[in-house]
């Protein structure tokens, strides 16, 4: 790696230093560490010194560019914002997922890329609690690892259940570290399960799948505790089954509902594109979407959102996840109403200001547009 150029003296002097507040931000690659053979976790830093405050299990949203076309993906913040002048994410390499696949082989130390964010609801801040189980699979372990490691670093006598699901030893992720707190804490319990290991390997923890049977071995006291979950649909969907099983109160339950772009997401673009080329242009009945800058309007159904109205015009409005949880849709609304249903990826603050996230806001009436 290069040697990175120091940060003037004077740079993290708190009087010069600015707080991260969810936007778009251009930050640098300072690290890469390379986690297991398929996964490594990229180090951001602000060339100007800002505070990375964010709560954890929060995500930012990259901004990409890729083979000539604007690629917004989000990933979820590993790092804790008790380190508050960088933050981390922990990406895992897909089999022929494009973005995963361009970070791993192309992003480099001093490399710039664009942010959004930080944003999500999916956090221990305004979900807290005084007994936490932690539960993931695979990748998924990136949010509730931020989680951890704040209540680690912060000193917190939150009483932690960490349990991990992984493939193979050698696919657990901060497998070191988990370990390390483990050692150094007596109110954090580490219990890792494989589903199995390969010639050679030595495992000794759990095998197979999380079950209800060792779920209850690990945290007998489940019904007691706050649970944050994360890891593949599948695993979700387990979790979510075995406490019901259980008796559970579901309200104590929280999950990453995060995930890449919905494929209905990609087909509704992909519709309402083929549709703008095959519509006539006879007047039609529902609400008139005009984008102020373009100086371009379209009519479109009452369930039809203001980016369905922007892909049939042509106006291009970046979009990750298709259901209001990201923030990179966001537009001002200058005039009507619309009725939008987000997932917490726009603040109280940007609604009073008049912003909208384009992606689930569906028109009332005639509307006007600021992209």
């Amino acid at each position: 790696m290069n040697e990175l150029e120091p940060l003037p003296e004077d740079s993290l002097n708190p009087v010069n230093t600015q707080t991260w507040a969810n936007g778009r931000h251009v930050v640098r690659c300072v690290k890469v560490i390379q986690e297991t053979h398929d996964v490594k976790t990229f180090c951001f830093m602000s060339q100007t010194p800002i505070m990375f405050f964010f709560k954890p299990g929060q995500f930012v949203t990259l901004e990409l560019e890729i083979g000539g076309e604007q690629i917004m993906r989000s990933y979820t913040m590993s790092s804790s914002p008790s380190v508050p002048y960088s933050f981390s994410i922990t990406v895992k390499r897909v089999k022929n997922g494009l973005v995963s696949n361009w970070l791993h082989d192309n992003l480099r130390v001093e490399d710039e890329i664009a942010v959004h964010g930080p944003v999500g609801n999916f956090n221990c801040i305004d979900f807290s609690t005084d007994k936490a189980l932690f539960l993931s699979g695979g990748v998924g372990i990136t949010p509730v690892m931020s989680m951890a490691r704040w209540w680690y670093d912060t000193n917190s006598l939150v009483d932690m259940k960490f349990v991990h699901s992984a493939q193979t030893p050698k696919d657990i992720i901060f497998k070191k570290e988990l370990e390390l707190i483990a050692s150094r804490i007596d109110n954090f319990e580490l219990s890792i399960i494989c589903e199995r290991y390969d010639i050679g390997e030595s495992w000794h923890g759990y095998r197979g799948f999380l079950t209800q049977e060792i779920l209850e071995l690990i945290a007998p006291d489940v019904l007691q505790r706050e649970v944050y979950c994360c890891g593949p649909e599948p695993y979700m969907r387990a979790v979510r089954a075995m406490l019901k099983d259980i008796g559970y109160d579901m309200s104590r339950y929280h999950e990453e509902s995060f995930g890449e772009t919905p494929p209905e997401a990609i087909e509704d673009a992909e519709e309402s594109a083929e549709l703008a080329q095959i519509a006539d242009e006879q007047p039609q009945a529902g609400f008139c979407v005009e984008f102020i800058d373009e100086g371009m309007s379209v009519t479109v159904t009452e369930n039809e959102t203001v980016h369905a109205a922007s892909t049939k015009l042509g106006v291009q409005i970046p979009k990750a996840c298709g259901m209001g949880i990201c923030g990179s849709c966001k537009v001002r609304l200058l005039s009507g109403n619309v009725n939008m249903e987000h997932n917490g990826g726009i603040s109280d603050e940007e609604i009073e200001e008049g912003y909208i996230l384009s992606c689930c806001s569906k028109p009332l009436d005639d509307v006007s547009i600021e992209t």
